[in-house]
């Protein structure tokens, strides 16, 4: 890994942690597209990105935690949850082409993009 890559990919986790801290976003929305972009393959990504975020998700629940923010419950059982999900997509996306896979990631952009304008016109910040 040469300086430069590893220089980039501080400032990336340097963005991230503080997107994620700020706004909520997963660091997927943010490491994947920056991975690829570094020259990564779109699979190398994802999978390099659920580590990746992993010091950034107990970092930032540990802080919300002291606010009062978190709820431990919930987050166990999505958490569960998302093991089954996670099996069923790795095998998914290791059975794909890659280039779907890309265009399936940016469709998901795309879809998180309008929902977060949707909510922000209307009154409540909430989907009808």
């Amino acid at each position: 890994m040469s300086t430069s890559t590893i220089i980039l990919a501080v400032c990336l986790g340097l963005v991230a942690g503080v997107m994620s801290g700020l706004l909520g976003v997963g660091g997927g929305i943010l490491f994947v597209p920056l991975l690829v972009a570094l020259g990564l393959g779109q699979v190398e990504a994802a999978a390099t990105s659920l580590l990746a975020i992993i010091p950034t998700a107990a970092v930032g629940a540990l802080r919300q935690s002291r606010y009062g923010n978190l709820r431990v419950r919930p987050a166990l059982v999505i958490g569960v949850a998302s093991i089954v999900g996670v099996e069923i997509g790795v095998r998914v996306a290791t059975s794909i082409p890659e280039d779907v896979l890309r265009r399936l990631f940016g469709v998901l952009l795309i879809a998180v993009a309008l929902q977060l304008a949707w909510r922000a016109r209307s009154p409540e910040g909430e989907l009808p």
